[in-house]
């Protein structure tokens, strides 16, 4: 008995041993899922596991139909340690004329995972990157800052871009927006899987950037979207940006395959055919050929509304009359802008065209009114080009009156950038998602001037103030690469973003604070509720038009 005893208590012994302990831990690298394990790897504060297929890839016959899951096992330990790979795109931010970059295969997602002592299981950011539906990527969103935090996973999306993502004839042949479909397939796996890997599926909080925030809106625009996350935040982009949804889609199409040898086509099934038998890469480099100067306009192929019986379409009404049915997820959601949001589109107007030596804003007094609606996006919304032309003309006399389009007048078209491409649509949305839901809706405007940024880059001058360009604010939660500076005052705003998304994911009753200031609620509210944030701090305000 009493030997029995002795080796219970040994067993016991051998059993809490640290050596023996972590002897028998399972492997924070490996991860299994359906499809079998994969291997991540330790990137110290953190663990990755980047480049998972959520999707079949999206190529031969695969090309412009939506994703299919990806179901197939591992044969094997998936390598999951390979950074994830651009869509293939026409990237706006390669200073070379060949702005072609990417591959065709590149439906994955990417899990960042902080190493903690005090939790086992996270929150989960899901990240819509943005670049005009046209470029732009998961590795050109840095996770460093939410990494450092410790406190939130984060899962990043890559979806297709562009004429592969995006094309649309306006019928059931190829009605688009398959890069929305991508985001909602992947979406659906975050939930299926995220806790294999440790996080949280009932506290999801969906956020984008531009493209990346206009996507994060259409996608809560499905009444589903509820079971698929907590809470979405849109910064400096929505649904109803004129930018977003466009008309014209068919005849950019048509257009599209004219360029890359399709002939005159006229049938969408023989286009479709004859564009799914040309290279990507040259379907892909066609986009130059939309462009009218520089890379204008920034987004040739979006969002389109499809047409009812286009099988698994994504959106059949616009956006507008979505939310006027009040069809839509009731979960918390903020939309967002910059003060001088504008600054992305009329930077690049100060940049000196290296062929005749002139600055492209002195172009725009001979050119305005063949450039403006591609410059503002409404050269397929007007009814005619004598509507168009009076358009123009209105536009430039509200904000110019009789000055010259100059560097002296530069301030004044980007106020009007800002109000046309950004800021307009967000009362606009505020109101209509007011008075047709009920969840709790929110809204910030981000006034604190980054050192250098996308005005800075897109003009290739420091000798300009640009204000609180696009990007300023959504660049201390993901870092960039143009941001070379951050100063005392950016990394506190930048730990307090950290801190309003880890609550937003947690909170029940769909709160959202930012440092000391508690967002107040849009909704049965007869003033708009909106938080500034600057250098010095936040404050609430309210008014009945937006200033």
């Amino acid at each position: 008995m009493h030997l029995l005893g002795w080796l219970t208590c040994l067993l016991l012994v051998w059993i809490q041993s640290p050596g023996i302990a972590s002897f028998h831990a399972p492997d924070p690298l490996i991860v299994e899922i359906p499809n079998g394990k994969l291997r991540g790897k330790d990137n110290g504060p953190y663990y990755s596991f980047e480049s998972v297929p959520y999707a079949e890839p999206p190529i031969g016959e695969l090309r412009f139909e939506p994703p299919r899951p990806y179901s197939r096992p591992y044969s094997d330990t998936f390598d999951a340690t390979k950074p994830p790979v651009p869509c293939m795109q026409w990237n706006q931010f390669i200073s070379e004329s060949n702005k072609l970059v990417g591959q065709e295969d590149c439906l994955t997602v990417s899990i960042y995972k902080p190493k903690s002592s005090s939790r086992k299981r996270f929150p989960v950011v899901v990240l819509l990157h943005g670049g005009c539906f046209m470029f732009g990527g998961a590795s050109s969103n840095g996770h460093d800052y939410i990494m450092r935090a410790g406190n939130l996973m984060l899962v990043k999306i890559s979806y297709r871009l562009g004429p592969l993502g995006f094309v649309s004839t306006g019928d059931r042949e190829l009605p688009g927006n398959n890069g929305l479909k991508d985001q909602r397939l992947a979406l659906q796996w975050i939930k299926r899987n995220i806790a294999n890997f440790g996080g949280l599926p009932e506290n999801i909080v969906v956020i984008g950037h531009s493209a990346g925030g206009a996507s994060a809106h259409m996608q809560l625009l499905h009444e589903d979207f509820s079971g698929l996350a907590r809470a979405a935040i849109s910064v400096s982009g929505n649904a109803l940006d004129p930018w977003v949804v466009q008309e014209g889609g068919r005849g950019r199409a048509f257009e599209l395959g004219r360029i890359v040898g399709c002939g005159l086509a006229k049938e969408s099934a023989i286009l479709k055919r004859c564009l799914k038998s040309k290279p990507a890469s040259e379907i892909v480099s066609a986009v130059s050929s939309f462009l009218v100067f520089s890379y204008v306009p920034f987004s040739t192929f979006g969002p389109v509304v499809e047409p009812a019986d286009s099988p698994e379409a994504f959106l059949t009404q616009h956006p507008r009359e979505i939310i006027k049915s009040g069809k839509f997820a009731q979960v918390p959601w903020a939309v967002t802008y910059t003060t001088e949001d504008g600054g992305y589109n009329a930077a690049l107007l100060l940049e000196q065209n290296r062929t005749t030596g002139e600055i492209w804003i002195d172009k725009l007094n001979d050119r305005w009114q063949d450039w403006a609606p591609y410059l503002l996006f409404y050269r397929d919304s007007q009814k005619s080009i004598r509507d168009m032309d009076e358009l123009s003309r209105k536009l430039r006399q509200d904000y110019l009156g009789d000055r010259r389009f100059s560097e002296e007048s530069y301030w004044d078209v980007q106020r009007m950038f800002t109000d046309i491409l950004f800021k307009n649509s967000v009362p606009e949305t505020l109101d209509l998602h007011r008075r047709h839901g009920k969840s709790p809706l929110y809204s910030f405007v981000y006034d604190n001037p980054a050192v250098s940024a996308v005005g800075q880059w897109l003009s290739n001058r420091t000798d300009v103030y640009f204000g609180s360009v696009h990007g300023d604010d959504f660049f201390l939660i993901f870092k960039a690469s143009i941001r070379t500076v951050i100063r005392p005052d950016e990394e506190i705003i930048s730990e307090n973003f950290m801190k309003m998304l880890e609550v937003f994911a947690f909170s029940d009753n769909g709160e959202l604070i930012f440092g000391n200031c508690h967002f107040k609620n849009n909704v049965n509210n007869e003033k708009f509720q909106v938080l500034r944030i600057t250098r010095n701090g936040c404050t609430n305000e309210e008014y009945y038009q937006f200033p």
